[in-house]
């Protein structure tokens, strides 16, 4: 006999996604890495981090073993692990190569969206800007983050956006609490508003001028100093 099936039951629902605690502890170790409130060389163990996040050793583990393959982190045998130095060489290397695959994207961003409005872009745009204007450096990060691996993964290649991701981690926040307070960071929130601007009214040029500027503007924010955009 067959029993039919519920009207709720038959509703097509959404699916939760299931975030597990060492993609957790992941990401809240490199939101310490990139913010800097790990020191560079500072030896840090796995214990006092999962003591800091509440939760047991092993996923703190498995996401510092995650982090050091994607060069974040050193691991230190029966010590824990160090995130290393970054020389300003180092800053450089990032955002040239990030300019090199960034800027000509905007162009490619332009033309698959073809005038299409984006505003769940411009949603992540505001809630930069007003994350840099509270000086809520975890969200501006995070949204960044989200806005310009957004933008990239609409162009369907899997291997840019995880290139750039990698590129994005490498990275260190200096001084990110001064230039808030100054307000560079609300600049920095302004720039991707107008870039959302650019993209939407198909302007393929302006796009890539926008995003090389910002990026200009971002070498020196992620150094914790202002940088010439021109």
């Amino acid at each position: 006999m067959t029993v039919p099936r519920s009207a709720s039951a038959s509703t097509p629902t959404a699916r939760l996604k299931s975030v597990s605690l060492r993609e957790q502890a992941r990401e809240a170790v490199r939101t310490r890495i990139v913010l800097g409130q790990i020191e560079p060389g500072e030896v840090r163990s796995v214990i006092s981090i999962a003591e800091e996040l509440g939760v047991s050793i092993t996923p703190v583990r498995e996401a510092v073993m995650d982090l050091a393959n994607q060069g974040m982190v050193e691991v230190i045998r029966n010590r824990g692990f160090r995130v290393p130095q970054l020389s300003e060489h180092d800053l450089d290397e990032i955002f040239r190569i990030r300019t090199l695959l960034e800027v000509p994207a905007m162009a490619d961003v332009v033309e698959v969206l073809d005038g299409a409005p984006v505003p769940q872009f411009r949603q992540l745009a505001e809630e930069i800007t007003e994350a840099a204007r509270a000086g809520d450096l975890a969200a501006f990060l995070d949204k960044d983050r989200q806005f310009h691996l957004g933008l990239l993964e609409l162009l369907g290649n899997g291997r840019l956006v995880t290139m750039v991701a990698q590129l994005r981690d490498q990275a260190r926040m200096q001084g990110l609490q001064k230039l808030a307070d100054q307000g560079e960071l609300t600049q920095s929130g302004e720039e991707h508003i107008a870039l959302i601007d650019a993209i939407e009214a198909g302007e393929g040029e302006r796009a890539v001028e926008l995003m090389r500027s910002h990026l200009a503007h971002s070498r020196g924010i992620w150094a914790g100093r202002t940088e010439a955009t021109s």
